[in-house]
């Protein structure tokens, strides 16, 4: 594929990952190499237009070096030449004025620091300077040349620059717009000339001396106007993007809530039905799989997931009941009962930092936690003693339940693995499931919406949240006969099943999609 092909099939491309942004560098990249427009035979070569600068240039720089052949990164057109920044445009470092110069009253000129100040083409001030040290005139390009080194604006006045801003002024046998898009595309390698660790910075040495390519004045203007237009098409293409964006993600959530807030049964089905006619569009990245886990968690535990074999034990009418402020219908034949019914123990971590060693007894971290597993990929040991001392009130078993109820992972319940030792570090519970409920199906309710909420809004603490053992112990579980609980469980993990694969598959779709891009961007600039 060429760049004309490229070009011509601009707008599905651009449904590719990212393609926006590497569309964007694509165009400059094939306008610095001189593979955007036609060269024309009749314009002059730009070697003609360096002699003519290099002459005006001769008594004021004569210590500029033409650019030599291990300089240049990639071949040009044979009407092309390469040019050094300080040939191309006169440059003009920057100087913070004393702070008593400056102000935020709107007195003097604007005074512009760094890129802080930039917006997506010219900057707007947030300073004003009665006795500027250093001038940038309208239309001079601002370049960003101190933390970060690169970015550019364009001075729409005159105004005062600081050292983090270079002003540059090409000359007029030059296109100012042509000099900025070869410093837009040449961004990554300016950067590279950074030096310092604090804040990276380039002199005026490095910003004078930058190698960049110099076409034909006739083919500059046209190059410009080819740039303008297809970056004003991804412009386009973005924005209209950002709509469908914006428009699916309401109508996900909306979709969302309906199913998860159904006033009755009919109504769910009614919902139920547009977002399974609608999920091809609902669901297109890997990021919109939380929700939709979220969601049928919330249906499961709510009774909406699946009907139990004996109709019979279903009464006519469903009760509806106040859950954490809201008022949720559940199934007639359900019951509601605090945690602390349905479990056998419920236990505080020890409050103690634990003793770590290289090796011993695996003692659990909240970090290890994931909603219905618990990642043992990486673990910590303490010894026999810090073990024994730490299990005194009780020794986590098979299918206990693991519940973070303070830090960073918060709210997060996991049951402990078959054939697994360990002991408890901080900021968890241990819930030791009876009798009564299956421990996969009482996992699932602590991760559900239904007890997330209330988490988040019993969460006390500040810059350290927690959730207190009394609120936990008191949460209100729904409780279902047991073989409805196994039948719940069942269709979850199938359902959970469906979601992983679905998300590896968006996943390795966008991969794919984003390699191919590459591929196809890497061609068309190599064969053009």
């Amino acid at each position: 594929m060429n760049p004309k092909m490229l070009l011509a099939h601009f707008d599905r491309i651009s449904n590719a990952p990212d393609a926006l942004p590497r569309l964007r560098r694509f165009i400059l990249e094939l306008a610095v190499r001189g593979k955007l427009v036609e060269q024309d035979p009749k314009d002059e070569p730009a070697a003609e237009l360096l002699k003519r600068i290099l002459e005006k240039l001769r008594a004021a720089s004569p210590d500029i070096a033409a650019v030599s052949d291990n300089e240049c990164p990639f071949p040009l057109p044979s009407s092309w030449t390469w040019i050094r920044v300080g040939q191309a445009a006169h440059v003009e470092m920057g100087q913070s004025p004393p702070s008593e110069h400056y102000n935020q009253s709107q007195e003097g000129i604007p005074f512009y620091q760094g890129k802080a100040d930039f917006g997506k083409k010219h900057p707007t001030p947030r300073y004003w300077c009665s006795q500027p040290s250093k001038l940038a005139l309208k239309d001079d390009i601002l370049i960003s040349v101190r933390a970060p080194v690169g970015p550019t604006n364009v001075a729409n006045e005159k105004c005062c620059i600081g050292r983090g801003l270079a002003a540059l002024r090409p000359r007029k046998e030059v296109d100012r717009e042509f000099v900025l898009l070869c410093l837009k595309s040449f961004e990554t390698a300016l950067a590279s000339l950074g030096f310092g660790t604090t804040f990276v910075a380039i002199n005026k040495k490095h910003l004078v001396s930058f190698p960049i390519p110099l076409a034909p004045v006739p083919e500059q203007q046209r190059i410009v106007a080819k740039v303008d237009e297809l970056i004003g098409l991804c412009d386009r293409l973005e924005a209209e993007q950002r709509e469908r964006e914006t428009r699916r993600d309401r109508l996900a959530a909306a979709s969302h809530y309906h199913l998860n807030n159904g006033a009755d049964a009919e109504a769910f089905r009614e919902h139920a039905n547009f977002y399974l006619s609608h999920f091809p569009r609902l669901i297109t990245h890997p990021a919109d799989m939380r929700q939709l886990r979220e969601t049928i968690l919330n249906l499961a535990v709510r009774g909406r997931l699946v009907h139990p074999r004996d109709e019979s034990a279903i009464r006519p009418s469903p009760q509806r009941i106040k859950f954490s402020g809201l008022d949720i219908e559940f199934p007639a034949h359900w019951s509601i009962k605090p945690l602390t019914r349905v479990a056998s123990s419920i236990v505080d971590c020890p409050h103690s930092t634990p003793k770590w060693t290289t090796h011993g007894k695996i003692c659990v971290r909240t970090n290890q936690f994931r909603p219905g597993r618990l990642d043992l990929s990486i673990v910590r040991f303490v010894s026999e003693s810090t073990y024994l001392e730490r299990i005194q009130r009780l020794e986590p078993a098979e299918n206990d339940i693991l519940y973070s109820r303070e830090g960073g992972i918060l709210g997060v319940a996991c049951r402990v693995p078959p054939n697994t030792q360990l002991c408890l570090g901080q900021r968890m519970m241990l819930i030791r499931p009876s009798a009564t409920i299956e421990p996969a199906f009482l996992e699932m309710v602590l991760n559900s919406p239904l007890i997330t909420r209330i988490a988040l809004e019993k969460t006390t603490g500040g810059a350290a949240p927690r959730i207190n053992v009394a609120t936990v112990k008191a949460y209100s579980i729904p409780l279902p006969p047991l073989a409805e609980q196994r039948l719940i469980v069942a269709k979850v993990d199938k359902l959970m099943a469906l979601c992983d694969d679905l998300e590896s598959r968006l996943t390795t779709t966008q991969t794919e999609a984003r390699r191919l891009l590459e591929a196809v961007l890497h061609q068309a600039l190599a064969t053009a």
